[in-house]
């Protein structure tokens, strides 16, 4: 074993150790409570029930984290915080024992002192400490060195505050240690420790949200946790501050800090804490406003109304019409700061119209930003052909919604779920079905733009590649002909009348070659233009390579039909089309089928359709070669459509053009 995983299990061990510790003392003083007969009420009137709970909320959280990460200080000074309190509920009843058993004094005394300055030490210096290096453990930056000092240094002052004065815990119960005649006339310093002890919390509260704004996703679904801790607290805390009788019980919110913090550092994902703060949130704010409202209109109907009608239930039914339009604004108030503008879609698709009006290709990494920002989503993209067209955010947790043009499924929107969130909620579908329609578009007319810049490009490779054909064939076949000939020609006119014969073979070889620059010619130009079609028409044309075509290779006839009445006059580039992919077709049958007949059909309505079938057995699927390949791309450079395989009655062989485009 390595050291480190040694000093891991020590830490393990000690953290074990001393939340067990918090937890025995709590367990012990709820028994001494039943020892000495304390009731419900007593055992809450000397916040036995509150420190209980607190030690052992604080003390296990802690315990919890330092096992898990034993190197975040939050998990030990969670640990003290628990100890203090749990010190504190063990005490109370002990020193009761004690005193109704006629201890002596001194032994008392020293309990009472263990007592009064156990706690002080949770409230004003673990736990604003705790709160200054949530959640990762460290300060925020170096500038918050002095704060985690200040609070360090400060925290005696609350101790001696709460330990230093001269009142019992119980009546008839003794002091603690050390005893200050003068505790009364240090009430300045007092005030100045009850507000340093806000300004410790303050400054605390500042760092988290600080922290908040510069966090990533995960840091602030963790801060998060600890602000529906803090909302629930304040909402049971205000009264106890605020309203006289408050009753103790309100002190058992605090353990709701603690059990925020664990979770947050250990469990971050446990649930959809937007939607738990969101509601939280709402409730207290609506608290708030209902604890306003009823204390301004006690003050209003004191004098007015309560010795006519009573004033509880004046007041109460007032309150109620007042807050009962209050809650569904403040509701929608919280969810646009959690959730974004998710109900409201049409904001949402103004959003999106707003970035795709930017350009289609250059707007949709704007348009998914938008959508992801708009409905604070984690992660959002477009996924076009199995490949990201644009992103936003960090992908997790993924559910994907199909985009869908004229029936035809283009792609896929890409939405990362919140934390906690098991699926998207209905309300969600519903704006991302809203959005989904313009997407779908925007997705459909980058798809087609993307095909056309593709079918320039191989437009303009087959052009270029065309131009260095021809170059090739006049530069090596042609050129080198005709400059023989010149030469030929010379050479027998300066041979006329000096040697006739040697002319007469030179004028031989002349016009032999000249025969061959001729072919070369007509080869290039067939090359370029099927002569047949100017010659003889279309339909001329593909009768006469059908008379060629009308034997097999193994010596068997082949009986070609072609059928093709009234087709109008047609553009050259798409005569050219339809007689290639017909002679291939009828090629590949003659060469490649066992057929003893095959048909070529020429049809023309609102487009032109070329089709070759044939009569041989099947054989199978057919496997792409260089023929049909180029039969494909002839039809896709007219913007037509190719088919070709086994049929139940042979080989088929199918393209059509539309002439909309011709």
């Amino acid at each position: 074993m390595t050291d480190g995983s040694e000093r891991t299990t020590h830490r393990r061990v000690l953290a074990g150790g001393l939340g067990g510790l918090a937890v025995v003392e709590v367990v012990a003083g709820v028994v001494l409570a039943v020892v000495v007969g304390w009731s419900f009420d007593a055992a809450l009137d000397s916040f036995l029930i509150t420190n209980g709970l607190m030690g052992l909320t604080f003390a296990t959280c802690g315990a919890v984290i330092a096992w898990h990460r034993p190197s975040n200080p939050i998990g030990w000074l969670f640990i003290a915080d628990g100890i203090g309190h749990a010190t504190t509920a063990f005490g109370a009843p002990l020193a009761q024992l004690l005193h109704d058993n006629a201890a002596p004094l001194e032994a008392q005394r020293v309990l009472a002192t263990i007592i009064m300055w156990s706690w002080p030490w949770s409230i004003g210096l673990f736990l604003p400490l705790a709160l200054l290096l949530f959640p990762t453990g460290r300060l925020l930056s170096p500038r918050w060195r002095p704060v985690a000092i200040g609070i360090v240094v400060t925290a005696p002052l609350f101790a001696l505050e709460m330990g230093g004065g001269s009142e019992p815990l119980f009546d008839g119960g003794p002091a603690g240690y050390p005893q200050f005649a003068s505790y009364d006339d240090l009430q300045p310093l007092w005030t100045a420790t009850e507000l340093r002890g806000l300004l410790a919390y303050g400054l605390a509260i500042a760092c988290l949200v600080i922290r908040y704004r510069r966090a990533s996703e995960t840091g602030r679904r963790q801060l998060l946790w600890l602000l529906l801790a803090t909302i629930l607290v304040i909402a049971f805390m205000t009264p106890w501050a605020f309203v006289t009788g408050t009753p103790i019980l309100v002190l058992l919110a605090i353990p709701l800090i603690p059990i925020s913090v664990a979770v947050a550092i250990l469990r971050h994902q446990l649930l959809d804490i937007r939607l738990v703060v969101s509601r939280a949130l709402t409730w207290a704010l609506l608290s708030i406003v209902a604890i306003g409202a009823y204390a301004t209109l006690v003050a209003i109907t004191d004098s007015f109304i309560s010795s006519r009608f009573g004033r509880s239930a004046t007041v109460t039914v007032l309150v109620a019409l007042l807050i009962a339009p209050v809650l569904p604004r403040l509701q929608r108030l919280v969810d646009r700061a959690m959730y974004g503008d998710r109900r409201d879609p049409a904001r949402v698709a103004s959003l999106v119209g707003e970035e795709l009006s930017s350009g289609v290709a250059g707007g949709m990494s704007g348009v998914v930003e938008a959508v992801r920002s708009a409905l604070r989503l984690p992660y959002v993209a477009v996924a076009a052909d199995g490949t990201l067209v644009a992103s936003a955010g960090v992908a997790g947790d993924v559910v994907p919604m199909e985009l869908s043009y004229g029936g035809t499924t283009v792609g896929s929107l890409l939405v990362g779920l919140r934390s906690g969130e098991s699926g998207l909620s209905q309300t969600d579908r519903n704006v991302l079905a809203l959005v989904a329609v313009p997407l779908a578009v925007a997705v459909h007319a980058t798809s087609l733009s993307s095909e056309l810049q593709a079918s320039r490009e191989r437009l303009v490779a087959a052009r270029e590649e065309e131009r260095r054909r021809l170059r090739r064939d006049l530069h090596d076949g042609l050129g080198p002909t005709l400059t023989g000939i010149a030469f030929t020609a010379d050479a027998a006119a300066n041979l006329v009348s000096a040697d006739a014969e040697r002319a007469s073979e030179l004028l031989g070889t002349l016009r032999t070659d000249t025969r061959a620059a001729i072919s070369d010619v007509r080869r290039l130009v067939d090359d370029l233009r099927p002569p047949a079609l100017d010659e003889l028409g279309l339909v001329g044309a593909l009768r006469q390579r059908a008379d060629q075509l009308s034997w097999r290779a193994d010596g068997a006839s082949v009986s070609v039909q072609v059928s093709a009445e009234g087709l109008p006059a047609l553009p050259a580039a798409l005569e050219v089309a339809a007689y290639r992919i017909a002679t291939e077709a009828l090629t590949n049958v003659v060469r490649h089928s066992r057929a003893t007949a095959a048909v070529l059909t020429l049809r023309c309505g609102s487009e032109l359709e070329v089709e070759v079938t044939d009569d041989g057995p099947p054989n199978g699927a057919w496997k792409p070669g260089v023929g049909l390949q180029a039969m494909r791309e002839r039809a896709a450079e007219l913007g037509g459509h190719f088919e070709a395989g086994p049929s139940p009655t042979g080989g088929r062989v199918h393209a059509s053009f539309p002439m909309v485009n011709s």
